[in-house]
Order: structure tokens, then C-alpha cells, then sequence
């Protein structure tokens, strides 16, 4: 019921890359999502999924030697910007939720096995989130455990065969530029 498969992809899947390290901006009557990520075939995937939305899209280096990710402005964005951004930052919106396609995004951003399961980076600077984005993993059930920055996080470690299996189970299908050993349940 929560997988990728159950629902036509969406921008409002964009909720996955916000979830995690992602960032949305407002200009304008428009709004733009960026994720920066460390590997080549994170950007393949990504551009893929998000031209799949509909959306337009692009990647540059940047200058910290990572690859930026990022969606043109566009009104379609809009109100997601608007349920993220508040006075004080970006906040998940009331009710939100997880499913496969928000998940699938924020593991092609985001996601590394780690030797007890998987792992799911978030932002830095997005403390806020971290509490009501655990929140949502625990009720696809997924339960994780929250590391801190100085533990190798901030990023949220889902634990055990079983769960891995789980999440594999929600985010479909190993893209084709995607490491199958880097993907859950690829490898």
C-alpha cells in the first residue's frame, strides 16, 4: 500500500529529498528543491526520478566538490515549499508521511548500507526534522535509530534483515545507475 508502485510519482514525492538532506527555496511565486549528494550515479538517479515528476532539471559541481542536484523553479513547487518553510526554517508539515516513492528519492540522495542495515542521511543544519521524520519512518515500519553528527549522522540507521528487506520492499526496483550493492536489497 506504501510502495513505489502504489501511486503514480508526483512532485509531492519531493517530500523524500526534503526528509532528508534536501533544501527548497521560494522566489517569487515559484520554488526550487536542491539535494547535494557525493556520487555520479546518485545524480543519474535522481535527474531520472525528478524528470519522471515532470519537473525540470539540472546538476553542477559545487564547490566543495560535491554534486548538486536541483529542479528549475517552478510553480509546481510551490505549495510543497510553502508546507516546508516556516519562520525558523524548513519543518516537516502537519501530517506528514512517508511512502515508497518519498523514500525512493531520499535513498538515491541519501542512502548507504552500513554493516547493521541501512542508512539515511539528513541535513545538517535541519535539526527540526529529525524528530518528526523518525516519526515517519517508524509508522511505514521502519524504526531507526537517530545517530548524531558527531556518530556518524545526523542520518537514521534502520537496522536487521527484516527492516532492510522492508525498506528495499517500499522503494522498488534498483534503478539501472545505481550500484546494486549501494541500493537495499540490491545486492
Amino acid at each position: 500500500m506504501f510502495g513505489v508502485a502504489a501511486v503514480e510519482p508526483s512532485p509531492d514525492d519531493l517530500d523524500g529529498l526534503l526528509a532528508g538532506p534536501g533544501q527548497v527555496v521560494r522566489m517569487g511565486g515559484t520554488a526550487r528543491v536542491s539535494v547535494e549528494v557525493a556520487d555520479a550515479w546518485r545524480v543519474h538517479v535522481l535527474v531520472a526520478e525528478l524528470r519522471h515528476r515532470g519537473l525540470t532539471t539540472s546538476w553542477a559541481h559545487t564547490a566543495e566538490r560535491r554534486l548538486a542536484v536541483r529542479t528549475a523553479y517552478t510553480a509546481t513547487l510551490t505549495p510543497l515549499a510553502r508546507s516546508w518553510l516556516r519562520d525558523t526554517g524548513k519543518r516537516p508539515p502537519d501530517g506528514f508521511h512517508l511512502g515508497g516513492a518519498r523514500l525512493r528519492l531520499w535513498v538515491a540522495a541519501a542512502g548507504v548500507p552500513d554493516p547493521s542495515g541501512f542508512v539515511l542521511g539528513l541535513g545538517l543544519a535541519d535539526e527540526p526534522c529529525w524528530a518528526p521524520v523518525g516519526a515517519a519512518l517508524a509508522a511505514v515500519g521502519l524504526p531507526a535509530e537517530l545517530l548524531a553528527p558527531s556518530g556518524g549522522g545526523p542520518a537514521y540507521r534502520i537496522e536487521g534483515r527484516r527492516a532492510v528487506a522492508r525498506l528495499a520492499e517500499l522503494v522498488g526496483e534498483r534503478p539501472a545507475a545505481a550500484p546494486p550493492a549501494r541500493w537495499p536489497g540490491g545486492a
